[in-house]
């Protein structure tokens, strides 16, 4: 059975792009453009890894990796932030909230399907 990615970002180019890339490797893909979305369906189906975005209408990106980390029925959901905001306390921030890893736009598409599938397995 494929594994399930939850992308979450409102930017539509960065969703395409995402999501192709992702849909080339075999995963199946869901998309959110807010982090109540990202929630919603994190809660509902469970995905196995989530790339979220940092700066989202309404909760944003480390709010959601933090709720998500607060439940224990969802620790192991992998989190990869995917964000423009890579100044050293930013990505600290990221990964004090419990994300798995964190990339920085504009990223390397091998890099990125590289911590996928090193996350995955």
């Amino acid at each position: 059975m494929a594994k399930e990615i939850l992308i979450v970002d409102d930017e539509p180019n960065v969703v395409v792009s995402l999501q192709f890339l992702m849909e080339q490797q075999g995963y199946k893909v869901m998309i959110a453009e807010r982090g109540e979305d990202a929630l919603d369906l994190i809660y509902h189906y469970k995905p196995d890894l989530v790339l979220l975005d940092i700066m989202l209408p309404g909760i944003d990106g480390y709010e959601v990796c933090e709720i998500v980390r607060l439940n224990p029925d969802y620790q192991n959901i992998k989190i990869i932030f995917i964000t423009a905001k890579g100044r050293e306390e930013e990505i600290a921030k990221g990964m004090s909230l419990g994300a798995d890893a964190y990339i920085t736009k504009p990223f390397s598409n091998a890099e990125l399907v590289a911590q996928v599938k090193a996350l995955l397995n």
